[in-house]
């Protein structure tokens, strides 16, 4: 089933989106956004192609600040949503990032997906100055990062992101950058880099100097790294002691990715088995 959207897919709080004994393709049209909602999974979905969405207004549309009307080319926007769980998707090629998760969006977990052929994949905060955001805190977990990547996964600003049991296996620039000092703990991944000498390093802050950042804490703890790939960590090593179980999931050695990792993306179901 193609789903061609000519205005962005509003979700709504409490809902469920589940695509399992389906196949089902939102493209070559606009996304879907979460403004203002809480309590929302979605699920099993195909997400690619995606373009603006015609007329509305969206204010500031630069930084992504203010009430949004019309979808910007996102994927999947999250804007001042909470306790959203996106599981199982599988997304690609959209006019602007796979998912933005923005506007003092919290508590949620982007799990069990394939990325793929896509520039800005995961943004995390929209403005280094938006102090709402400090208040984010987002899961990135068992997610296969694939071919055809250049960076942002994710790419994090001001607020606590934990980035655990995830497959990196491309990236063309790096694969977690971030500004204005976010809370970024990495555990049992797998980064393995390409055989281009500048994208060896993992991470990036853009262009700051050690001064400004090394009072940030980035942290890499169990991590698998292959083919000359390197995390640069900054702050305290025991930062992630400072968080409670409540908000770290428990990790594996990142060399057990590709098995954790295995059924990324959308689930090839038939209705009356299970997957």
């Amino acid at each position: 089933m193609i789903i061609k959207l000519k205005q962005e897919l509003i979700v709504t709080s409490d809902k469920t989106i589940d695509a399992r004994g389906a196949n089902v393709h939102i493209c070559y049209g606009a996304g879907i956004t979460v403004q203002f909602a809480r309590n929302v999974i979605i699920h099993g979905l195909h997400i690619h192609h995606i373009k603006p969405a015609t007329g509305g207004i969206i204010k500031d549309a630069e930084n992504h600040i203010g009430l949004r009307t019309a979808s910007d080319g996102d994927a999947i926007s999250l804007f001042g949503a909470t306790n959203i769980w996106l599981d199982h998707l599988s997304l690609y090629d959209s006019s602007d990032g796979l998912i933005d998760v923005i506007q003092g969006s919290t508590a949620i977990t982007i799990s069990n997906c394939h990325f793929t052929d896509h520039n800005e994949v995961l943004l995390f905060g929209a403005s280094d100055t938006y102090v709402a955001d400090e208040k984010m805190q987002i899961t990135v977990a068992l997610n296969r990062f694939g071919k055809g990547l250049v960076d942002r996964m994710p790419r994090c600003r001001l607020g606590f992101f934990h980035v655990v049991n995830n497959d990196y296996t491309h990236w063309f620039m790096y694969a977690i950058g971030g500004s204005s000092h976010p809370t970024i703990i990495s555990q049992g991944n797998r980064y393995i880099a390409s055989s281009i000498y500048v994208t060896k390093q993992v991470t990036s802050r853009g262009y700051l100097s050690p001064e400004e950042w090394k009072k940030w804490n980035w942290v890499s703890q169990g991590d698998h790294f292959v083919n000359g790939a390197y995390f640069t960590t900054s702050g305290d090593p025991n930062a992630s002691k400072l968080f409670g179980a409540e908000k770290m999931m428990p990790f594996e050695p990142g060399r057990l990715v590709p098995k954790l990792t295995r059924y990324a993306g959308t689930l090839h179901c038939r209705i009356g088995h299970p997957c």
